[in-house]
């Protein structure tokens, strides 16, 4: 039983979701095999199915050649990611009614926090089943929600009772919850930290248990060690702990599958670099210090940062100075599961055109006030459509970017 004082966390996993807002759009999809990514003819890989295509065998990352062969009668559609995202806008307003504890982490999954909010709308499990109807009445998609008192329960409470679920652990019993799962099922354990668990002979959650802290740092070294220690106890190992947002603004991408191809990571990372320089436009914010995040399929993470003599000014800028931070910290070949940019040293945009005409040259200038007559114009217009650039709209030639989420090897 959750306690009024007890912290509570929901994990929202948006079902499917690409494949989703596909059938949603286009009601005669519904029921109906939809593959979401390279077109039939074209080189590339499946960025996202529904549930009637994975009943074929279909799934993420597989190359659209081979996914045509197992499903020929099924829906081939490019990615549409500014519409992915305008759906994703609104399922956050959807979560903002219950509390303005939102922590989004990708398109389509989000983090909220509900504790103290049991005498304002009852238990945990009636909250989220009244937030899975309001999402369904709201955008017509399906979410499942994963409720505990932990960021990472809460997330294998969601992953454990897809699609369209609703999993409750109640305080006080995380181990044993996690006991009843896989290796595989952990959060953050991925295929070469499985690979070399199986090796020392541990392949169950029980087995890793009852192992020694001080022989998984030996043979794992000291952060991947501890990690295992602790989430195979249900402890949190803090991954999406709340962040300050006073001092900077970032953006993140978790991929469905581990990515190394270039052109799809180049493409993210401008999608991330125009979220960011967007955001510093509409808050009316200026910084000179970037900083690059990357994270491989066991979590291991290395981050890079480089503080400028002047201010960003335009969305290129940015990308360009995160182009060459993450050269420093990705060889190019190894999967990523995570990319995230951030800009730092935020301050009140006060007196930009008097630094611009000191530090910008003409072409930057003149993107500075485009990105910004932009902003004004979704002020002013919310509800027009998104502008997007043309780098990110869908090219059947190009593989597409996977959807952003969570683990792997979770149905979703």
């Amino acid at each position: 039983m959750i306690d009024t004082a007890d912290p509570v966390v929901f994990h929202c996993d948006l079902d499917a979701f690409y494949a989703s807002v596909e059938q949603l759009d286009n009601p005669q999809y519904r029921d109906r095999p939809v593959i979401v990514g390279a077109l039939p003819g074209h080189r590339g890989v499946v960025s996202a199915c529904s549930y009637e295509a994975r009943s074929y065998g279909v799934h993420s990352a597989m190359p659209v050649s081979q996914a045509h062969s197992r499903c020929p009668h099924g829906i081939f559609v490019p990615v549409r990611m500014s519409r992915y995202r305008e759906v994703s806008q609104q399922v956050m307003e959807v979560f903002a009614d219950f509390t303005p504890g939102v922590q989004q982490i990708s398109v389509d999954e989000a983090f909220l926090d509900l504790s103290g909010t049991r005498r304002l709308f009852g238990p945990p499990g009636k909250t989220a089943a009244a937030l899975k109807q309001a999402v369904r009445h709201r955008t017509g998609l399906t979410v499942t929600v994963g409720v505990a008192a932990t960021r990472y329960v809460a997330k294998l409470a969601s992953a454990h009772d897809k699609p369209d679920g609703l999993y409750v652990v109640d305080p006080g019993h995380e181990a044993d919850f996690v006991l009843g799962l896989e290796l595989s099922d952990l959060w953050g354990v991925g295929r070469k930290t499985l690979t070399r668990l199986q090796t020392l002979r541990i392949d169950t959650v029980a087995a890793l248990r009852e192992t020694r802290l001080e022989f998984l740092r030996g043979h794992f070294g000291e952060s991947t060690g501890d990690y295992l220690y602790n989430v195979c106890r249900g402890i949190d190992p803090g991954i999406y702990s709340a962040e300050s947002r006073s001092h900077s603004i970032s953006s993140e991408t978790t991929f469905e599958v581990d990515i190394s191809d270039r052109q799809l990571i180049d493409r993210t990372l401008l999608e991330l670099a125009e979220h960011v320089m967007f955001r510093l436009r509409e808050e009316r914010c200026r910084g000179a210090t970037v900083t690059i995040k990357v994270r491989d399929s066991d979590f291991a993470t290395r981050s890079a940062q480089r503080s400028l003599k002047h201010d960003l000014s335009s969305v290129d800028e940015l990308y360009s100075e995160a182009r060459l931070l993450l050269d420093r910290r990705w060889n190019g070949r190894d999967a990523l599961r995570l990319i995230g940019l951030g800009v730092s040293g935020i301050e009140p945009d006060q007196d930009h055109d008097a630094q611009a005409n000191l530090f910008s040259d003409r072409t930057e200038e003149k993107r500075r006030k485009v990105e910004q007559a932009l902003v004004d114009l979704r002020r002013k217009r919310p509800d027009s459509p998104p502008v997007t650039r043309a780098r990110l709209l869908p090219d059947p030639e190009r593989p597409p970017e996977p959807e952003d989420r969570g683990p792997r090897n979770r149905a979703t």
